[in-house]
């Protein structure tokens, strides 16, 4: 039985400029995770751009992952949704593409309570599919809904193969809650780039790796810290996290922008800041899809601000990005022209 220790990237899923899959640039991406060492990828999570893929493409994407990484990490695909056998259907095509775990997102929209989403969600899967480790993922925030840890446990000692949960709560004590109910051989992983670091060293949730968005950019530096942490050296841990947190500060932007009706606040959430920078790197990116467009000329001052933080301070971070896909960081982080078309006007 494989372990999820360790860092697993939430693969951007890059986009041509006609916003169909590069499968080319996905495989490239892959190449370049594992080149610099994560434990696992995600294919079809949140950063993946999961709502707008169809199931055509979500299998595809998901399919070619699995091809592309062969058996250098295991490899999650993301198949949850708000309807029980449309996440049947997802899991059963990830399961013939050969992949290791699914990750199931809380049913967002409908809102089932904690106890729905244990007996009409994760059960009948957990059931139907007893080779296939199971990943809930706990995010309110963008669910509107959660699996509480009472019940994760209830699942955690009914099937072997619910042992482990993406948290990204941001809620220390449920996180806590979590450890003290599914006990010491539970897996808990890290949803929250910005506070890996802290619910890993934290005694009582001991988390024990992240699936992580930040990876995409700095995937060796990202498996590092972690590393670092499960070999209990929290010191090489710590000048990691402080060389990442900048870049740990994009995941989500927001600004205050200007209408003529006043100020008002923009959220550029996940994938968007990084998708963009992406760009600005010079790694295969592309568009995302709407409803998602770009960034505001406020907001990617936000991204290319921390990202000079990092590159002039803790230049080694982003330094893989040169040699692999053979462009100049000190062109591209300072040169106008690489941000044009990527902002609104």
């Amino acid at each position: 039985m494989f372990t999820f220790n360790g860092c697993t990237t939430a693969l951007i899923t890059p986009m041509n400029k006609n916003q169909q899959v590069d499968y080319e640039g996905l495989h490239q991406l892959i190449d370049f995770q594992i080149q610099e060492g994560v434990n696992g990828l995600l294919a079809m999570g949140t950063t993946g751009e999961s709502p707008t893929l169809n199931w055509e493409e979500h299998s595809k994407v998901i399919e070619k992952t699995r091809e592309y990484a062969k058996d250098q990490c295991f490899t999650i695909a993301g198949t949850g949704s708000n309807s029980t056998q449309e996440t049947i259907d997802g899991t059963q095509q990830a399961k013939n593409a050969g992949i290791n775990a699914v990750l199931l997102v809380d049913p967002y929209y409908n809102g089932p309570s904690s106890m729905e989403i244990r007996r009409e969600y994760i059960e009948p899967i957990a059931k139907l599919f007893p080779d296939v480790q199971i990943i809930p993922y706990i995010i309110p925030g963008r669910t509107g809904t959660q699996l509480f840890p009472q019940d994760l446990a209830i699942l955690n000692q009914q099937y072997p193969n619910v042992r482990c949960v993406k948290e990204a709560t941001g809620d220390l004590d449920n996180m806590m809650l979590t450890r003290k109910l599914c006990g010491e051989n539970f897996e808990i992983l890290s949803g929250d780039d910005d506070k890996t670091f802290a619910i890993m060293t934290n005694p009582l949730i001991k988390a024990t790796g992240a699936i992580s968005v930040i990876s995409n950019i700095a995937p060796r530096a990202v498996a590092d810290m972690i590393h670092y942490i499960l070999d209990e050296n929290i010191e090489a841990a710590t000048v990691i996290q402080q060389a990442l947190q900048p870049l740990f500060n994009i995941v989500t932007v927001k600004t205050q922008e200007t209408t003529p009706y006043g100020p008002v606040i923009c959220r550029a959430r996940n994938p968007l800041a990084c998708k963009t920078l992406m760009n600005i790197l010079g790694m295969p990116s592309g568009p995302c899809r709407q409803p998602l467009g770009k960034m505001t000329r406020a907001g990617i001052e936000v991204v290319l601000t921390n990202t000079r933080r990092v590159y002039e301070a803790n230049p080694q971070v982003l330094e893989p990005i040169d040699d692999y896909f053979h462009v100049d960081l000190s062109d591209r982080l300072y040169n106008e022209k690489y941000i044009a078309g990527l902002t609104y006007a």
